[in-house]
Order: structure tokens, then C-alpha cells, then sequence
């Protein structure tokens, strides 16, 4: 066999791989748009995801995410919380500072007033919060921070502050029976040490007598509200 046919069965044979690989490109080429145009065809299912809202500071989130990783629930179920003398680390702000972070919050968040001496909730404290809390509007976390007014011992308020947490979310527990709410409640009972409220909060939603408002009734609370921030 002379040259020219050698050379024409080398390019021939050189040819039908190529050709084949071509073929084998194009067909994928076509496969992936065929299912690009399937999947977009296809109804898209909504992700639950927390959204950054007008009052997501730099600080509340910073606030936000120490609560509801060092003061939320224990897998278990289990109370952790934060007690006062933690709070100032958790929330790296003075008093003042961390409750003006709640303010743009006015329109939705509650304050539970308690009775002297006391954790235990009444009608007008389980209404407020079953109405705060059943008014989730999507968002992610659920914010519990009570308080003790200055009568008393700091142990035994701060003690008192921690029913007064514990109180709120057992109540949320026993009533909703909302199998997230290990992963939605952070807890901070700041006793009488930390983050006083003063009567800007007067004219708050509050479950206390609408007609009189003491700095220590104020304080003898616990603040509840949904929080949707992107952390």
C-alpha cells in the first residue's frame, strides 16, 4: 500500500474518535438544557429563612446570637439562660444602650408586669403573651429578657428574675406545644443588676394596670418578643 493511502487511513482513523467525542459533547450539552428547562418548570418550594428587618443593628444581631447560643435551650429541653452577672458579656452594651435596642421593636413586643414578689403569671400576663407570641409573622426567634425591681437582695432577685424566665417559657411550652421552641427561645433574667427599664417603656403593650406606670412596676417583668434578623 502506498503512502497517500496510509496517510488517508491515519487521518480516517484519527477522525472517528474525534467525531465521536463531538457527538458525545453535544448530547450532554443537550441533556443539561433539557433538564435546566425541567427544573425550571417545576413549581419552586419556599425556604424558611430568617429576613434582616429595619431594627437588625450590628448590635442586636451581635446581642441576638450570644443569647440564643449561650443563653437558648439545651437540646434536652432543659432551661440554660443567662444570669445577671453574665449579661454585661452577652450583650457588651451598658444598661441604657442594650434596651434602646428594642425600641424600633415597640409596635411588637410585650411586657409581662408581675406582681411583687412574685413569678407567677395572671390572666392579663397569659394574654399578652399568647398574643405576642401567636403573632410570629415569620419570624425566627422568640426573646425573653425579666427583670426584678431593686427591693430585696440581688440573690433573691436575680433568683426571682430566673422564675420569672423560666415561668414564661414553661407556659409557652405547656400551651403551644411548638416542637422549635428549643431552637427559637433565647432567655436573659437580668435580676435588678442590669438594664433597668425607665418610663419611656410606659407606653409599651404591657399587662399591668394601664392607668398607673412605676419604674418598679416596669422592672417587675419580663419582656417577650419576636425577633427576625439574618445572623
Amino acid at each position: 500500500m502506498n503512502t497517500p493511502v496510509h496517510a488517508g487511513l491515519a487521518a480516517a482513523c484519527l477522525a472517528v474518535p474525534a467525531i465521536l467525542v463531538s457527538i458525545g459533547i453535544g448530547d450532554a450539552k443537550a441533556q443539561l438544557a433539557a433538564n435546566e428547562a425541567s427544573a425550571s418548570a417545576q413549581p419552586q418550594v419556599a425556604v424558611a429563612a430568617a429576613a434582616d428587618e429595619g431594627y437588625c443593628s450590628a448590635d442586636l444581631k451581635k446581642v441576638l446570637r450570644r443569647v440564643l447560643q449561650s443563653c437558648g435551650l439545651l437540646s434536652s429541653g432543659e432551661v440554660r439562660g443567662c444570669q445577671p452577672l453574665e449579661a454585661k458579656n452577652v450583650a457588651t452594651l451598658a444598661g441604657d444602650d442594650f434596651n434602646k435596642l428594642f425600641l424600633p421593636l415597640k409596635e411588637r413586643a410585650g411586657i409581662i408586669q408581675f406582681d411583687k414578689e412574685s413569678p407567677d403569671l395572671d390572666a392579663g400576663d397569659l394574654a399578652l403573651l399568647d398574643r405576642t407570641f401567636a403573632d410570629q409573622r415569620g419570624a425566627s426567634y422568640f426573646f425573653v429578657v425579666s427583670r426584678s425591681s431593686p427591693e430585696g437582695s440581688e440573690v433573691y432577685n436575680r433568683n426571682l428574675s430566673q422564675q420569672r424566665g423560666e415561668g414564661v417559657l414553661h407556659h409557652l411550652q405547656d400551651t403551644f406545644k411548638d416542637q422549635d421552641l428549643n431552637k427559637e427561645v433565647g432567655i436573659l433574667w437580668l435580676g435588678e443588676e442590669f438594664a433597668q427599664l425607665d418610663a419611656e417603656f410606659c407606653s409599651w403593650q404591657r399587662s399591668g394596670d394601664p392607668g398607673a406606670c412605676q419604674s418598679q412596676d416596669l422592672n417587675r417583668s419580663a419582656f417577650v418578643a419576636w425577633i427576625d434578623c439574618r445572623l
